[in-house]
């Protein structure tokens, strides 16, 4: 019987001591689990008071300028070549996108410079290849360049970004 009190014992002992190890890395596991929240938290929350210096790039507005012939015409009318020996037609309404106050009033005041390279641009063209889309790119491709040499010369930048063609009929 002296026996099976020491077995009684020492197993209620396994059993306590196995328990309480249990219940200790259960108890060790949350407070570690907080720490580590606490910190993450801590860090997250703490931020520089200083402001951002970076600031968002907006693009400035796009200006659309109408280029006018001398005239006053909203559109210019050219007489195209083409292999076929008949008389062609070509009218052009154009616009040019900047996106500066200064380029749209240069544009204004230099007009008629810009309306003499682009005629002389215009007449140059040939109906066949204006009929293909390659064409009319490469047309507004060259009028673009034009334009952005006039304002190279008058305001010591290209200022244009785009040549617009808002309509183009050929006959």
């Amino acid at each position: 019987m002296a026996e099976e009190t020491t077995e009684t014992v020492a197993e209620e002992g396994v059993k306590t001591s196995g328990k309480l190890k249990l219940i200790l890395i259960i108890v060790a596991g949350v407070i570690l689990a907080a720490i580590i929240g606490g910190g993450v938290a801590m860090f997250l929350m703490s931020g520089s008071d200083a402001e951002p210096t970076v600031e968002s790039a907006k693009p400035a507005r796009a200006i659309y300028t109408k280029i006018r012939t001398l005239e006053g015409n909203p559109y210019f009318t050219v007489v195209v070549p083409s292999a076929d020996d008949r008389t062609h037609y070509m009218q052009l309404y154009v616009e040019a996108k900047s996106r500066d106050d200064e380029v749209d009033v240069a544009l204004t005041k230099h007009m008629p410079k810009i309306v003499s390279v682009l005629n002389q641009l215009f007449s140059r063209q040939s109906f066949d290849v204006l009929r293909t889309p390659e064409g009319k790119v490469m047309l507004q491709q060259a009028a673009l360049a034009g334009i952005q040499g006039v304002m190279q010369d008058k305001i010591g930048k290209p200022g244009v970004e785009k040549i617009l063609f808002t309509g183009f009929i050929m006959q």
